[in-house]
C-alpha cells in the first residue's frame, strides 16, 4: 500500500557476534544487506535461532552491530530514538496507570502541554476502538486489549516507525486475526513504516508488502518476497495460497537446513 520510493532503514553487510558463556565467538547475524522503504509493511520470518529478533533489535537500537551499518533516514542508529517505537509480545502496561495514564506516559515524558497530550492520547485510543475503556485499569482488560493500549501508546507519539517483536503471539486465534485487521487499518491512515517478526507465515502474507525469509547458522536472509496482493487479502483466496505455498516450501526447507546444516537448500 506504501507507494513511497526512498529508502527508510538501510542495513549494509551488518553482522552481530555474541560471545557465549564459555567465550566462544557465536554468529547470531551474518553480512547481511536489507532496505526498508518509506511508509513500507515488512514482514520477518523464519525459524528459531535465525536472527530475526536480533535484526530488528539492531534495527532498533537496543544491540549494535559487530560490523556493517544500520542506517534511518540516512542517520546511523547508535540507540532507540522516540521516532521509532519497539512493540513487544509483553505489553509493557503500568499496573497503576489507566488506560489513559498508560497512552499519556509517553507524551508526559517528552514534555508535551498536558491539554494537546490528553488530545492526542484521547485520539490514538478512538483508533484503536478503546476509548470507551479509558479509565480501566491493565488487570480489567483482556490480552487483546492491553496490546491495543501499547500500540495506542506507541501511536500517541507518531512515531515513522513501528518495530513489533511477535505482537499478537500470546492471544488467542480470534483476537489475533482482529488486531491484524486493526494494525492494517491503522497503517493504512498513518502509514508509519512497520517492520513486523512472527512466525506465522499466514500472518506474514496478510500484513507485509514484503517478506523476508531468515535461514540459521548463521543467522541471514534467504529471500525476500514481495506480497503483491491487494488489501484486505482474503486467506481462502487462491492467489493468497499460492503465495502461501511457495513461502511454506521455502521455510520448510530453510527449517529442514536448520536441524541438519549438511541439507543443501
Amino acid at each position: 500500500m506504501s507507494d513511497q520510493t526512498e529508502s527508510k532503514i538501510r542495513l549494509s553487510a551488518v553482522e552481530k557476534r555474541f560471545t557465549s558463556a564459555r567465550g566462544d565467538q557465536q554468529c547470531a547475524v551474518s553480512r547481511l544487506d536489507l532496505e526498508i522503504r518509506s511508509g513500507e509493511f515488512v514482514c520477518l520470518v523464519g525459524p528459531s535461532g535465525c536472527g530475526k529478533s536480533t535484526l530488528i533489535n539492531l534495527m532498533a537500537g537496543f544491540e549494535k552491530p559487530t560490523s556493517g551499518s544500520v542506517t534511518i533516514d540516512g542517520k546511523p542508529v547508535t540507540a532507540p530514538d522516540p521516532d521509532h517505537i519497539m512493540i513487544f509480545q509483553d505489553y509493557g502496561l503500568y499496573p497503576w496507570r489507566t488506560v489513559l495514564g498508560n497512552v499519556l506516559f509517553g507524551l508526559q515524558a517528552r514534555k508535551v502541554p498536558a491539554i494537546l497530550a490528553k488530545e492526542k492520547a484521547l485520539a490514538a485510543l478512538e483508533l484503536v476502538g478503546l476509548l470507551p475503556s479509558r479509565d480501566k485499569l491493565p488487570h480489567e482488560l483482556s490480552g487483546g486489549m492491553k496490546q491495543r493500549v501499547s500500540i495506542a501508546r506507541a501511536l500517541a507519539v507518531e512515531p515513522s516507525v513501528l518495530f513489533m517483536d511477535e505482537p499478537f503471539g500470546a492471544l488467542d486465534a480470534f483476537t489475533r486475526l482482529h488486531l491484524q485487521d486493526e494494525l492494517l487499518r491503522i497503517w493504512s491512515e498513518k502509514q508509519p513504516t512497520v517492520v513486523f517478526v512472527t512466525h506465522d507465515l499466514d500472518e506474514a502474507i496478510t500484513l507485509g508488502e514484503k517478506v523476508v525469509l531468515m535461514a540459521p547458522n548463521p543467522g541471514r536472509i534467504q529471500r525476500v518476497m514481495e506480497v503483491k496482493l491487494p488489501y484486505p487479502r482474503e486467506r481462502t483466496d487462491s492467489n493468497f495460497a499460492a503465495f502461501r505455498k511457495e513461502l511454506f516450501e521455502e521455510f520448510h526447507l530453510v527449517h529442514r537446513q536448520a536441524i541438519n546444516p549438511e541439507y543443501t537448500i
